[in-house]
């Protein structure tokens, strides 16, 4: 096996890049070869729970044996199809669940295949919305540290900084503003107000109450809610970019379920699927998708991928959206986000700690730095290996360690997650003291 183990690390090393990774100064990769409920499986047999969701996809479990049978019979059947002209029973089922999943006023759901692209989607619905009606707006709102995904469009909108550096001069002009945290909620207001008041704006995007990988950063619902009023106002269109706050991550089933408004457009993807395929779905208004309506063709929204509505894609995630519905279910995500606010008010008092974050499931607490590298942060691959030695993956921001395992995660195992972090913050004021070392743990088994 330690052989064979070799091999694959050194055709990895060979032939595979990485993402978000300097291959030049990183180690070897972690070699998984299974998985099950909350825990991933070495090529040595040792276990990881995965506290990341895997990059935040996984919210049921790895293999659950419910979306691995949907899939399996979807694929008995048709696998994909292109769907210009084309239309199959996953699609459609899926689209109506999704649908009563979100709510009034939403009514029409466009398939993708990632986060970035349900991005690209709806900010493309939003400029073309207006141009269709003969109305030249371009202007765009977002949030400093947001984060949108990785095409061009998601980065434009995005927070300037590392992941954008290098395509600065091929990003398009968007107008900044301060997110609504603690303490900024008024300036956040006034900014908005200047701008939608006096520009011609198409659209204002946000991830609502949670921006994830600025630094898992929490803000007011109350000031977003009047901001969405004055968007409502002003006939500026908004959007919710639900790709990681979505499907309870918040304690409701979207996060802007925590709102008296509602977005004109929610974008989709991650844990949309249950982590099993990667897919994405933009989500608008019978107004929006009117707007595009016509006998002129050069009204037609000319948007699509290969693998549009993928089937097996459709399939899983209909059978993802069905596991919600188990109301045991819920009350266990219930419990799991009462346990992450009592760790919360424990974790916050320790004295290498600078803040702790929570909302719905997700609990972030960000330690102590002097080191002003941001993202570059070599401190990062130190918290990996405290808490791999330890069979817990973590993947985390800068100096702030999160947690957003799947949901299926037993109280003791997280009470384990939490007692972790207690150590790792531990183990910060020994390394301050000139302490460096740390031994490894027993695994979970």
């Amino acid at each position: 096996m330690k052989q064979e183990k070799s091999s694959i690390i050194k055709e990895d090393k060979q032939y595979v890049w990485h993402p978000y990774t300097q291959a030049q100064l990183a180690g070897e990769p972690l070699l998984i070869e299974r998985a099950e409920g909350v825990f991933l499986y070495d090529a040595e047999g040792k276990s990881y729970l995965d506290a990341c969701g895997s990059w935040w996809v996984n919210c049921h479990g790895h293999c659950h044996p419910e979306l691995i049978s949907a899939m399996q019979e979807q694929m008995q059947n048709l696998e994909h199809v292109i769907f210009a002209g084309i239309t199959h029973r996953p699609a459609v089922e899926l689209a109506a669940a999704l649908v009563n999943f979100a709510g009034v006023p939403f009514q029409k759901v466009f398939y993708s295949d990632n986060g970035s692209t349900a991005v690209e989607v709806a900010l493309k619905m939003a400029w073309q919305f207006f141009s269709n009606k003969m109305q030249q707006r371009k202007k765009i709102i977002a949030y400093r540290n947001s984060y949108h995904g990785d095409t061009f469009g998601a980065m434009s909108v995005s927070g300037r900084g590392i992941f954008t550096k290098a395509y600065e001069p091929l990003l398009f002009e968007v107008s900044y503003i301060d997110a609504p945290y603690p303490g900024c909620e008024e300036k956040s207001l006034a900014q908005f107000k200047q701008i939608v008041q006096n520009e011609d704006v198409a659209a204002f995007i946000f991830e609502p109450l949670l921006q994830g990988a600025g630094g898992m950063l929490t803000y007011s619902a109350d000031i977003l809610d009047q901001q969405l009023a004055l968007c409502k106002e002003y006939n500026t269109l908004s959007i919710a970019d639900e790709v990681f706050t979505g499907f309870y991550r918040t304690g409701e089933a979207l996060a802007i379920h925590h709102l008296q408004y509602r977005p004109d457009i929610v974008c989709l993807s991650k844990a949309l699927s249950g982590g099993m395929m990667p897919f994405g779905a933009t989500i608008a208004t019978q107004a929006v998708y009117d707007a595009f309506l016509s006998e002129d063709r050069n009204k037609t929204f000319f948007h699509g991928h290969s693998f549009t509505a993928n089937p097996l894609a459709c399939a899983v995630s209909l059978a993802s959206l069905k596991l919600f519905e188990n109301k045991e279910y819920i009350r266990h995500i219930r419990s799991i986000v009462e346990a992450q606010e009592a760790f919360k008010e424990k974790i916050s008092l320790h004295e290498a700690v600078k803040e702790v974050r929570q909302c719905g499931i997700v609990l972030a607490v960000e330690f102590k730095s002097d080191d002003g590298s941001g993202y570059l942060n070599a401190s990062l691959g130190d918290a990996f290996e405290f808490f791999a030695q330890r069979g817990i993956l973590i993947r985390p921001l800068v100096n702030v360690i999160y947690l957003v395992a799947p949901y299926v995660i037993k109280l003791n195992e997280l009470a384990v997650l939490h007692e972790t972090i207690l150590a790792y913050a531990n183990y910060v004021i020994q390394k301050q003291n000139g302490k460096k070392q740390f031994t490894r743990s027993e695994n979970f088994d």
